[in-house]
């Protein structure tokens, strides 16, 4: 009698004993493996797994699956039709050789030529001149413009608040930087566009 008393009292002591994360999920395991097997809906299925993540005692996890197997049992090994097993004795088959995969045909390559560069049409007129220069002496040609804009201005803001002519000094800034710039630019731009011309005669006719 008392035996019985203290094995209901342990099972008791067990029902109430709370859960880990790991044996939650293995409950949730076994009603996977049940909705696989047919033996849960899908309904049933979400509705159990929910209670077993929010279950806190292992008594709270057994009422999910007490209706369900354990484990799902092993299927049958079925030999397969038509294959003849081992003969006893008999000297084992070798497998046959692997075959060596082909290689892959050689595609074509077809080179597409490349067509020869145009090159650039000479600008007419001064514009033209300063367009067909080389970066350089673009900016260089820009910075003596720019001084001389500024010291015409100054010169002729001179001249009109003293009501006088002043002595013409915008000259000797244009003079000698003009004349040392052109002299540079002028053989430059001749050779530039002597050479565009000779580049645009060995071009094939179109």
């Amino acid at each position: 009698m008392s035996d019985n008393r203290e094995s209901r009292a342990d099972g008791d002591k067990r029902q109430r004993m709370r859960v880990s994360d790991s044996e939650r999920q293995a409950v949730v395991e076994i009603l996977k493996t049940a909705m696989d097997d047919g033996r849960l809906k899908m309904d049933e299925y979400v509705e159990r797994m929910e209670k077993a993540y929010e279950a806190v005692t292992i008594g709270d996890l057994e009422l999910l699956h007490d209706d369900l197997p354990t484990s799902a049992p092993a299927p049958a090994q079925v030999a397969p039709v038509g294959i003849p097993g081992p003969v006893p004795g008999a000297a084992p088959v070798p497998p046959p050789p692997p075959v060596a995969p082909s290689a892959p045909a050689a595609q074509p390559v077809y080179l597409v030529p490349t067509p020869p560069a145009v090159p650039p049409t000479p600008h007419p007129g001064v514009r033209g001149a300063f367009v067909d220069l080389p970066g350089g002496l673009k900016v260089l040609w820009t910075i003596l413009f720019a001084a001389v804009s500024i010291n015409i201005v100054i010169w002729v803001l001179v001249g009109v608040t003293t009501v006088s002519f002043p002595y013409p000094w915008p000259l000797w800034v244009a003079g000698p930087a003009g004349a040392a710039l052109f002299g540079i630019s002028a053989p430059v731009l001749q050779s530039r566009r002597a050479k565009w011309e000779k580049q645009r005669r060995q071009l094939p006719p179109s």
